[in-house]
């Protein structure tokens, strides 16, 4: 059981997220809401001793957040570029931008060239000529689209199986870190239809700082896969979490506001084929 590929495979693969992080202060709650979809392109460019060499391309990236307080955050559609909207430039060129990937045979992505340049690429796109801004802009940036930040985002999705053979309802553990430091326990719960049924249970340790804001939490998250036997790759994912903890809030000093998060996260396949690569 694990990854099964081929020079040549492409998957396409459909994200929906939802994530709304509620911070408490004084009895009263304010409410953010991140909604995130889009398109990914997962293709096998070679098979090596590790495992395999992919290519990771946005093909679509949309983004919305809103606030109880104030509204509308941000709202962001990849493939339009609004005039005079530095954000809708700065996403547009994620898409056909392509990371490549070392993806071992147990899902583990083992290393990851090009979300650096990629995060150059985006910051450059703004039109800031400032030095300082535009370094400013890649850290930020960085922490999102950098090589180790997609690296550890997308094992959530890839890093599903065991280094061993297993049977129906054999369980086994893996744990990776990033803005997440999750720690998950696998089950093999069925094979029909040539797919394999998965489920995971883990627990979520938040660490998370920037100028403006931090955030420490802890909690769970609820796993369910449905993925292909021949390929080992995903046919749907579902990933459900719930936090709590305290963030803080620079205008707000040291005070620690109680902080809940939810998300939900599917994946899901929407095409396979097969492409002849030129030599």
């Amino acid at each position: 059981m694990g990854y099964n590929l081929h020079k040549g495979d492409v998957f396409k693969v459909k994200q929906d997220a939802e994530q709304i992080i509620t911070q408490e202060l004084d009895g009263a709650s304010h409410k953010i809401t991140n909604l995130i979809n889009g398109i990914l392109e997962f293709k096998v460019l070679s098979e090596v001793e590790e495992g395999y060499n992919i290519a990771l391309t946005f093909k679509d990236l949309n983004l919305r957040m809103t606030s109880s307080i104030e509204g509308v955050l941000m709202d962001i559609k990849a493939k339009k570029i609004v005039e005079g909207d530095m954000q809708s430039k700065i996403f547009n060129t994620i898409l056909e931008n392509p990371v490549t990937l070392i993806l071992a045979k147990n899902g583990d992505i083992l290393n990851v060239k090009g979300g650096d340049s990629l995060v150059s690429k985006m910051a450059n796109a703004s039109g800031l000529k400032d030095e300082f801004a535009l370094n400013l802009m890649k850290n930020a940036l960085r922490k999102e689209f950098g090589s180790e930040a997609l690296s550890n985002s997308y094992k959530q999705m890839t890093f599903i199986y065991p280094n061993e053979k297993v049977k129906i309802n054999d369980t086994w553990e893996n744990t990776y870190s990033g803005k997440l430091k999750t720690n998950t326990m696998w089950q093999l719960k069925g094979i029909s239809d040539q797919k394999l049924s998965i489920t995971g249970k883990g627990t979520i340790v938040m660490n998370f700082k920037d100028p403006n804001t931090s955030m420490k939490l802890k909690g769970t998250q609820n796993t369910t896969i449905s993925s292909s036997i021949d390929t080992g790759f995903i046919i749907k994912m579902t990933v459900e979490g719930i936090s709590t903890g305290v963030s803080t809030l620079v205008q707000l000093g040291d005070q620690e506001l109680p902080t809940t998060i939810k998300s939900k996260i599917t994946y899901e396949l929407i095409n396979k084929e097969h492409v002849q690569q030129k030599l």
